[in-house]
């Protein structure tokens, strides 16, 4: 062995770790709590006003989150409970909620009933209030049908994330029925924005598949008529709901959002179940058409094919020149951010941190996608399960480089106090204009959110005076 041999050092194996959050306690956390996830599956659904039975805080503040990412507001109702409910119980309250709501909103047709903290905890007897309810509800309102769903969503536990699947699991239980086959095809795309629910649709349309999407969100980006009527609500109808059960299939794009219900779904009446990689970048975009194409049996057209061009495209005037060897930070939900994983892959960026925040460290151990996130990164990758925003602050405080962040508007504090640019994506978005009507799935997300973060990169570039010129170049 020479010289120069015996000094070169061993080739560094990339590790990628998944790890839980060690502290007990959350500083700064990234995700809300259950309830708010199943208010945001609820106002997807059209003539529903979901029903939260707890404290006003309960519905005051997750509305203000909503008003915060959309601009619009929507109808969520309060059981409104006080000190005598911790004592007394609870279920007065609904009672009361139910028939306000009723008698005050003549197309009412679904109330999804949802706990919280105090009243898991005080143990109010969601069930057999609702079927008082119903009894009052045929006495006053014989020609109505109202469904009344439970939905079970402490706050003590779990996520809005598991909350918004809780909620759409719950809601399918209570109204699918078995009848003629309607043909069409079931999409749970779980959490996201009226910007991918409108291009799941023209997917859905290019394709010539005539499908459901649950939740439908495309209207929470109300028009401004000159009528003046406000017309922000779910397009989802009772309708699409139960005909679920008589659907060729059942395609879930996000495992910790949309899988449960469609599995319900294929348990119950036999719909099969398809699960797809959340499409997010253009591998897991082929996936989900090709899955479509198989499923269906129609063709992917050659209008999807040259999107599909026109992206990539873009991304390759990008990729080797602005994006190599960049490394990244991620945090949100956990389809959301093992998507946008891949996603940085195949720009040549290295997402060397993944911030999820439920405590699933077993489910996530079994997650495909997160083992096969171990043999396609050659670098360092930490994985952190049931993480807070202080997980990335002291990374980054310990030494982590970064050139960017991707997340939702919590993390700004974050990333401005490092002096690192961030990229908006997930929710909540409320610092940047119109983050939720643009896609970040598919060939057109995966053009529009690559260039967002160039743009981010760009702009670093010019206000830190690095490497500026290059751009005069480009």
């Amino acid at each position: 062995m020479t010289t120069c041999e015996a000094e070169t050092p061993a080739p560094h194996a990339a590790e990628v770790k998944l790890i839980a959050r060690e502290r007990a306690g959350i500083i700064n956390p990234m995700y809300d709590c259950q309830p708010a996830g199943a208010q945001y599956a609820g106002i997807g659904i059209r003539d529903c006003i979901p029903l939260v039975h707890g404290g006003q805080g309960c519905t005051m503040f997750v509305r203000l989150l909503f008003a915060q990412h959309f601009k619009e507001n929507f109808d969520v109702a309060s059981t409104s409970l006080h000190e005598d409910s911790a004592v007394f119980g609870g279920v007065k309250r609904i009672e009361e909620g139910v028939m306000v709501l009723a008698r005050r909103y003549p197309g009412l047709r679904v109330i999804p009933i949802i706990t919280t903290c105090s009243t898991e905890v005080i143990g109010d007897d969601i069930e057999g209030t609702i079927k008082n309810c119903q009894k009052a509800l045929k006495a006053e309102f014989p020609e109505r049908e109202i469904h009344l769903v439970p939905v079970h969503t402490p706050s003590f536990k779990g996520s809005h994330v598991s909350g918004y699947a809780e909620c759409v699991n719950s809601v399918i239980q209570a109204i699918a029925r078995k009848s003629a086959p309607s043909g069409k095809l079931n999409l749970f795309p779980g959490w996201v924005n009226p910007g991918d629910v409108v291009l799941l649709k023209h997917y859905l349309k290019e394709m010539d598949i005539e499908g459901t999407i649950f939740m439908d969100t495309e209207d929470f980006d109300s028009p401004m008529l000159p009528t003046k009527e406000i017309d922000t609500h779910g397009c989802t109808t009772v309708e699409d709901l139960r005909d679920s059960a008589n659907a060729i299939a059942s395609v879930s794009l996000a495992r910790y959002e949309g899988d449960a219900a469609a599995k319900f779904l294929k348990n119950e009446f036999e719909v099969p179940f398809h699960p797809v990689d959340t499409p997010y970048g253009i591998q897991n975009t082929d996936k989900l058409l090709r899955e479509l194409s198989r499923v269906t049996g129609k063709p992917i057209p050659d209008s999807l094919v040259r999107e599909r061009g026109i992206a990539l495209d873009a991304m390759a005037d990008l990729a080797h020149m602005f994006f190599a060897n960049k490394q990244v930070a991620i945090f949100g939900h956990p389809d959301l951010v093992l998507g946008l994983a891949d996603f940085c892959l195949e720009l040549e960026m290295e997402p060397v941190l993944l911030l999820i925040g439920d405590d699933k460290g077993s489910q996530y151990k079994k997650d495909a996608r997160i083992k096969a996130l171990k043999t396609k990164a050659h670098f360092d990758m930490e994985i952190v399960h049931n993480a807070d925003l202080w997980e990335l602050e002291k990374r980054i405080k310990a030494g982590l480089r970064l050139d960017l962040i991707m997340g939702h508007s919590k993390g700004r504090y974050v990333a401005i106090d490092a002096n690192v640019p961030m990229v908006r994506v997930g929710f909540p978005t409320f610092d940047r204009a119109g983050c939720y009507r643009h896609p970040a799935m598919g060939y057109k997300g995966a053009m529009e959110l690559a260039e967002t973060c160039a743009n981010a990169l760009f702009a670093h570039m010019e206000y830190t005076r690095n490497k500026e010129w290059i751009l005069n170049t480009w």
